[in-house]
């Protein structure tokens, strides 16, 4: 139930990305796209952001975490082509400045809705 929880968390902070950044767009069936581009980001996050954030962690240190912002632009840009490439999903970040913004408005959006959807523990 938490994995559901938080595919539909991280689809709502594509949903918001999309609206808000120029740069982001979908051109085929709005819901279904963001439902697919939420599992391939979701499987991005689990499988290469790790080892983009390993292969950078000196400039992670040097920044002061910064640059991590920098490695989840580029996840997002990766997902993206992965979704238009291999699975023909709508879903367009185009360039690397659409990306980080994007990056960054579904990580805040992400948390918001975690914090708020949180279940309680008793």
């Amino acid at each position: 139930m938490k994995l559901l929880l938080q595919w539909f968390i991280i689809t709502a902070a594509l949903v918001a990305a999309a609206y808000i950044v120029p740069g982001i767009r979908v051109e085929s069936d709005g819901a279904v796209a963001y439902l697919i581009m939420a599992a391939i980001l979701g499987l991005v996050n689990v499988f290469i952001r790790p080892l983009l954030a390993f292969l950078s962690c000196g400039f992670i240190i040097l920044t002061m975490g910064l640059f991590m912002l920098v490695v989840n632009a580029l996840s997002l840009w990766l997902a993206s082509s992965i979704a238009v490439n291999w699975f023909n999903v709508g879903f367009y970040v185009d360039g690397f400045w659409a990306a980080f913004w994007g990056a960054l408005i579904v990580s805040i959006v992400s948390f918001v809705l975690s914090m708020i959807l949180k279940p309680s523990v008793e």
